[in-house]
């Protein structure tokens, strides 16, 4: 679709735009209905319209798919450290209030971390899901199946 320069005008305009909402989303988590689910279904979607503007290559050269299976993993051990961190120094899980003297600052900076590491793992879930379709669809064609005509028989023969 990148020969379509109105896709690719608004897809410039719109993308910028989608990060920087999924980052007001991630980072205002704490305050207001949003968080890390959100902003990473946002970074992820900003991802994949840029993919379906200019190609599934260009879209992995700019995040290859190691990148997005470290983050996904590196997401989670974030989680779980966060949370594990408050067992070690005496809390229980995800108990924010032993990081920090200050039990309002310990609380927002937990949730801070926890958020990201949530964040981080949605977007790259994401990402990865979208890649496999991606992929599946490739591959059938490169094999000579078209999975759209399998539909359009279904069709007829109803």
């Amino acid at each position: 679709m990148k020969d379509n320069a109105i896709l690719v005008v608004v897809a410039r305009f719109l993308i910028p735009l989608m990060m920087l909402f999924g980052l007001y989303v991630q980072f205002h988590g704490e305050y207001s209905p949003g968080g890390g689910f959100q902003a990473g279904v946002l970074f992820a979607a900003a991802w994949i319209l840029f993919v379906f503007i200019y190609g599934l290559d260009t879209g992995l050269r700019i995040i290859p798919q190691r990148v997005i299976y470290t983050l996904a993993c590196l997401g989670v051990l974030l989680y779980a450290a966060i949370g594990l961190l408050g067992v070690v120094l005496g809390g229980r899980f995800l108990d924010f209030y032993p990081l920090l003297e200050a039990p309002k600052a310990a609380q927002q900076a937990g949730i801070i971390l926890v958020e990201f590491g949530v964040g981080v793992t949605v977007a790259s879930v994401v990402m990865l899901f979208f890649l496999l379709f991606a992929r599946r669809r490739a591959d059938s064609l490169a094999a000579g199946l078209d999975p759209d005509a399998a539909d359009d028989v279904e069709t007829d023969r109803q």
